[in-house]
């Protein structure tokens, strides 16, 4: 048997002088350990690397005790007792390795095993499996209990999971993860004792199954019974290398750990465990799971490419690339002035990338227009909470979400663009009571967990807020003292919502005067209330509003500054934030320092030996107009692809062609790049260091796992080759370097190396070396100062319904595919769950067009139209129709209002006025 602990464990215990008031003393093999108050004697024991079996255990999950391996001996306790269902006491003693104990493991082992097959050296999880290392451990050879033995499925028809049945010791783990983790409920038993089995829902028809294909139930499996079925057979587990990263989908940020052999990826997991240093817990969705293999497409550019004269692409040298490059910009930059040229840096590139490409913007072209797809997301939030808070990040950590009593979810289908962070809020849901209330014209899937579902009409949203703070403030539910000491201008503010009665926001939104009037409630009253928000609140002409609507509200409540409270705008890609960050922004310097401050812009000129130039430039959407009239004549885009993701694409087409000179730097030929007359490959995610911002602030290394295909370069190394080229030297051995910089110029990183990276969990603000960062903002004071009330009203959409265009057009994500499909377009199995575009319609409104489902329909605006399959459902609001934007087979931003908010020059994707007809 293994020794209960060693000296070298015993070192790993807490001693006296870090014992906290609340710590209990317990005593375990008659060795004193630490542990909380309502840990299990299991949880107590493994924090303390003291070993006791296990099979149903996993930290994620509830404990159910099913497999019996884990029993303890308690001094007073007759028997044995599950040590994962049992809590710790003070004082109490335990045994954990005894005869007893050790008689009644191996008995329950054989019982398992003796139905479980023996293919141990064929089977995929060899040297991975607990169930193989218990019974090695325990020295089972054989099996002294004959009888019946299953022969059950085989689950083979799911694009991502393999379930062998024959392999399952019915633990329950993966229905207790896609219950009470993931919320999807896709699997379960059937029949009863000896016959007992899982059964998925996946056994049906992909289109009708709950199945999420998050692979969290494969992440979970002790044995070999549920495997990555894209995977299989690639390796075994002893033959990669393992190296860990981050995923390159949304802004979540999740922990990845990539299994490498011969310069491939071979499968995919993350670290498990609550108390562990990442996002996710352990826990990935399909995209981060499975969605991988765009990184070894045979799509992917290998070496640069110039377009001829008879418009094809032809490959070309690094040295002639970079000399084209270099001599074009420099002969535009001379002939029309630095401000003729526009630069696109990339959400999807890593800080120090996106550092670099500010820094050659403004040091090297000289001009201040530099832009990323934030604009076109999230750049209203910045507008709408730097002038209210001082800082237009999310206020919170994930982790703070089972502090919360209360959530309003508004503008975010949370459950599909940001999945994980979906999944800690339905398991608080159900373990926490975590009421949520949820704001969105459409029955999105986390609505299933919701207290409430305010479906309103899209561009209604502040009516909507302000009609919850009418009702918060006429029942006395703000908090007066936070308002007193911690804020200005409330006195002002009261006049902006008094007006907006539940009746009046009934006439305007069409939400229920009853649940407005709960849903205030159930938010005004918490103890602790957060709100998350995306791109539903954001892209609206009145975007910036809507985010200071948000932010009045949480202030009035005293929702600031706290675990399980806060403002929280949810980021749509990896490093979204980071970009912002970095400064790839035509006004902010790294740090959201900005161009026109002397001060803040002489640290950067003493830097970078520059000049630099002093007034805002243009955003993306501003360039593009600027090169449909011509003052644009060259535009360097990095990662990005307007083509799809801008507003209004087909005048998109017109600027992009109207240039002197384009040159894309990417991982594939995308539908902007053909427009190119120089097409640089880049690498992707994982073919280089570097860091990610998520959501939350947290800064996490990425790491190098493969080589880049060909000749493809690192992004940083492709922008430091042109900036010498044109006669600025940037030379650094590594990223590491360009981090150290940043954190010389940029306050907020101050603290950041990669160093610290390695071994600690830091969210910026971190100003110096021994900073420990920040997880929460304005705890003590707004980064402003004092919070300030803006008074926010109602406007309408720039385009309403009519006789001729009846339906509210909004877009969005969909779970299976992400932005532009750049990435999950090369992966089969995605693309086999979600292969075309669809537009979502209510079935009275269908009805009355004679439209049934996979019908196809013209969706015209007065912008343009496409051909699109129909999807009915009654999940939609009448008078609104959903279409995804992820398509360029049926562009939804063909339709869409390039029109834009004022002040963040953001364009309102999500309402626009269309008609529908069927095509014959």
């Amino acid at each position: 048997m293994k020794k209960s602990i060693t000296t070298k464990e015993s070192a790993n215990i807490k001693d006296s002088a870090n014992i906290n008031e609340s710590d209990i003393k317990i005593f375990v093999n008659n060795q004193p350990i630490y542990t909380k108050s309502g840990k299990s004697i299991l949880e107590a024991c493994l924090e303390n690397n003291i070993f006791i079996p296990h099979l149903c255990y996993d930290p994620r999950l509830k404990p159910q005790g099913a497999c019996r391996l884990c029993v303890v001996e308690i001094e007073g306790v007759a028997g044995v007792v599950a040590s994962c269902v049992t809590e710790v006491k003070n004082g109490m003693r335990i045994k954990t390795s005894t005869p007893l104990i050790n008689e009644l493991v191996k008995v329950n082992l054989e019982l398992i095993i003796s139905d479980h097959p023996m293919d141990c050296m064929t089977c995929e999880v060899c040297g991975s499996c607990m169930l193989q290392d218990l019974a090695y451990l325990y020295n089972i050879k054989e099996i002294s209990y004959k009888g019946a033995i299953h022969e059950k499925k085989v689950f083979s028809d799911n694009p991502f999971i393999y379930r062998d049945n024959e392999k399952c010791i019915l633990c329950g783990r993966c229905v207790r993860m896609c219950d009470d983790v993931v919320g999807a409920n896709a699997i379960g038993y059937a029949h009863r004792g000896f016959e007992s089995e899982i059964i998925p829902a996946f056994e049906k028809s992909m289109l009708l199954t709950d199945c999420v294909f998050c692979g969290n139930c494969i992440s979970t499996c002790p044995v070999g019974a549920l495997l990555s079925k894209p995977y299989i057979k690639s390796a075994r587990v002893w033959e990669t290398k393992q190296v860990k990263t981050i995923c390159p989908y949304c802004g979540v940020g999740c922990e990845i750990i990539l299994h490498v052999k011969d310069n491939k990826i071979v499968n995919v997991s993350t670290q498990v465990g609550l108390n562990v240093n990442n996002a996710n817990k352990g826990n990935l969705c399909v995209k981060g799971r499975f969605g991988l293999d765009f990184v070894a497409s045979s799509k992917r550019l290998t070496q640069p490419l110039l377009k001829s004269k008879n418009g094809k692409f032809v490959k070309t040298s690094w040295e002639k690339a970079i000399s084209v490059v270099a001599q074009k910009l420099t002969e535009i930059k001379s002939k029309y002035g630095p401000d003729s040229i526009a630069v696109l840096s990339s959400a999807k590139c890593t800080n120090e990338e996106n550092y670099l490409m500010s820094k050659f913007a403004r040091a090297v072209i000289g001009t201040n227009n530099i832009d990323h797809c934030a604009r076109l997301c999230h750049a209203s939030t910045v507008t709408g909470l730097i002038p209210t808070f001082g800082s237009g990040a999310m206020t919170n950590s994930i982790d703070d979400i089972k502090y919360a009593d209360a959530a309003i979810i508004i503008g975010s289908n949370t459950t599909e663009a940001h999945p994980v962070i979906g999944y800690e809020l339905i398991r608080c849901v159900q373990q926490n009571g975590l009421k949520i209330i949820v704001i969105d014209p459409r029955n999105i899937p986390i609505t299933k967990y919701s207290t409430l579902h305010l479906k309103h009409k899209p561009g209604t949203d502040i009516a909507v807020l302000l009609g919850i703070m009418n009702v918060i403030y006429n029942n006395n539910l703000i908090n007066n003292e936070f308002i007193n000491e911690r804020t200005e201008g409330f006195d002002n503010f009261i006049s902006c919502f008094k007006d907006y009665t539940p009746e009046k926001v009934f006439q305007i939104s069409g939400v229920k005067e009853q649940d407005l009037i709960e849903a205030a409630k159930i938010y005004g009253s918490a103890k602790n209330a957060m709100i998350f928000y995306a791109m539903g609140i954001t892209q609206h002409t009145c975007g910036t509003d809507n985010v200071i609507a948000i932010a009045d509200l949480a202030m009035m409540t005293g929702n600031i500054g706290r675990p399980g409270a806060g403002v929280n705008p949810l980021r749509g890609q990896n490093n979204v934030q980071g970009a912002c960050d970095m400064g790839a922004l035509p006004d902010m310097l790294s740090g959201y320092q900005g161009v026109e401050n002397d001060n803040m812009r002489w640290r950067f000129e003493k830097r970078w030996g520059r000049i630099l130039p002093n007034k805002k430039g243009l955003t993306v959407t501003e360039a593009m107009e600027a090169a449909m009239q011509g003052k644009i004549k060259a535009m360097y885009i990095m990662g990005e692809n307007p083509m799809l993701s801008e507003p209004d694409i087909l005048h998109v087409a017109s600027a992009l062609k109207k240039l002197e000179f384009l040159v894309v730097q990417d991982i594939f030929i995308s539908e902007t790049a053909e427009f190119a007359d120089v097409v640089l490959a880049g690498a992707s995610f994982a073919e280089k260091d570097g860091t990610f911002t998520n959501t939350d602030r947290r800064i996490q290394r990425v790491r190098k796992a493969v080589d880049p295909p060909g000749q493809a370069i690192e992004d940083w190394r492709i922008i430091c080759m042109i900036s010498n080229a044109m006669g600025y030297q940037m030379h650094y051995s590594n990223p590491a370097e360009i981090m150290d910089e940043i954190s010389s110029v940029t306050p907020i990183y101050g603290g950041i190396n990669y160093e610290r990276l390695e071994n600690e969990m830091l969210h910026w603000p971190c100003r110096q070396y021994y900073d420990p960062g920040t997880k929460i903002l304005h705890s003590k004071n707004f980064t402003r100062g004092k919070g300030r009330f803006i008074p926010v009203y109602f406007t309408e959409p720039a385009e309403n319904p009519d006789e001729s265009y009846p339906f509210i057009l909004t877009t969005g994500r969909i779970l299976y595919q992400f932005h532009t499909r750049t990435m999950t377009g090369k992966v089969k199995g995605l693309n086999e769950i979600a292969p075309f575009n669809v537009v979502q319609i209510n079935n009275s409104d269908a009805n009355k067009l004679n439209i049934k489902t996979g019908d196809k329909v013209e969706v015209k605006s007065r912008r343009g139209s496409i051909i699109i399959k129909a999807a009915v459902t009654e999940n939609i609001k009448e008078g609104v129709v959903f279409i995804p934007f992820h398509y360029a087979d049926a562009p939804a931003n063909i339709l869409t209002n390039p029109v834009l908010d004022p002040k963040a020059k953001i364009p309102e994707f999500k309402a626009c006025a269309v008609k529908i007809s069927k095509v014959k």
